[in-house]
């Protein structure tokens, strides 16, 4: 299991019209680009997939901010920022068990949170994310 780079600042919605976004509060600072799930307060976390109660994914923090603060998290969606030029496409995107990270392949507990997907600009075919929620990720 290899870690996806990310550039933080470069994590941006490819087709905002077709996302599905709802704000929460943070319960720890986060990271644009952070990987969370929702703890039983209402709040969101950094999610992994190895520790008790935090291996439910729920989506992508969509901007920076401290414990407390409003956040946007993206539910489902085609996503940039992450590297993952050298996945094939539709690879699926696993959470790891780094905390706030995705991963190449399965961490400790198996949680499929997206699949890679090329973009029309030819010929490059940029690849991006398709993010989906753990709903959707079981039919993965």
């Amino acid at each position: 299991m290899t870690d996806i780079a990310l550039t933080a600042a470069q994590v941006a919605l490819i087709d905002p019209l077709k996302a599905d976004i709802k704000s929460y509060i943070a319960y720890e600072a986060l990271t644009r680009g952070d990987a969370v799930y929702i703890k039983t307060d209402g709040t969101v976390a950094k999610a992994d997939a190895n520790g008790s109660g935090t291996l439910q994914f729920r989506g992508i923090a969509l901007e920076s901010v401290g414990a407390g603060a409003a956040v946007d998290v993206l539910h489902e969606g085609l996503i940039a920022g992450f590297t993952v030029s050298g996945m094939n496409a539709d690879a699926i995107a696993y959470l790891s068990n780094t905390a706030g990270k995705l991963a190449t392949a399965a961490g400790s507990t198996s949680v499929a949170c997206g699949r890679v997907l090329c973009m029309t600009d030819q010929p490059t075919a940029t690849k991006v994310l398709r993010i989906f929620t753990q709903w959707e990720a079981d039919w993965a």
